[in-house]
């Protein structure tokens, strides 16, 4: 296998290796405290840029493999029509080209599985990415709540209306009681002066 064939299966384990470490059930901290990393780290940021111009390469890479295996299953179809269908005619020259035709396959493989677990692998993150905000949402939702709630039993909400109504209750009771002091005073007063005048009355002689 040439060299760049061997980088890109190298490049096939570490995606493999990463995918495994995507899909382990870590704790939401720990989780949240990588994924924060890779995705604020300036390093992580151009390491990312220069895996795609990789990718362009296994993309040219896999292109000109299938190209090959097309070629190559050409030639073996053309030799197996001039051999007649004996093996006898051409030996040498049908195993070289079925040779060439194994290692192109194995190349196309190679880089189509690498270009399709990079593919799972970016879909991936940006799962994790939406469900590490989702879950981080949920917790200040549910903080809020708690706190609303908190907030309205101890003596925020429901416990300060009430408050607020006893305090009112409490002036119009003694708004009530004003008015009935007023009340008494003047009927006091006006029986007075019901006497007075009555006192004032001349009486007849019998």
């Amino acid at each position: 296998m040439t060299l760049y064939y061997t980088l890109v299966f190298v490049l096939l384990l570490v995606e493999m290796g990463v995918f495994m470490f995507l899909i382990l059930p870590l704790p939401f901290t720990w989780r949240k405290a990588v994924f924060t990393f890779i995705s604020e780290n300036p390093f992580v940021a151009k390491l990312q840029y220069g895996m795609k111009i990789t990718f362009v390469f296994i993309l040219i890479l896999f292109i000109d493999s299938v190209n090959r295996v097309y070629s190559v299953t050409n030639e073996l179809s053309r030799s197996n029509s001039r051999d007649g269908g004996t093996h006898a005619v051409l030996g040498h020259e049908r195993m070289e080209v079925q040779a060439r035709k194994f290692y192109s396959q194995r190349n196309m493989y190679l880089c189509g599985f690498t270009l399709f677990l990079s593919l799972i692998l970016n879909r991936t993150y940006v799962l994790i990415l939406d469900l590490l905000r989702l879950e981080q949402t949920v917790k200040e939702l549910r903080a809020e709540s708690n706190e609303r709630v908190r907030n309205d039993v101890g003596g925020g909400g429901l416990a300060g209306k009430l408050e607020a109504k006893e305090r009112e209750l409490a002036i119009v009771k003694k708004q009530a009681e004003g008015l009935s002091r007023e009340y008494g005073e003047l009927s006091d007063r006006l029986i007075a002066m019901e006497k007075g005048g009555a006192d004032k009355t001349p009486r007849k002689d019998l």
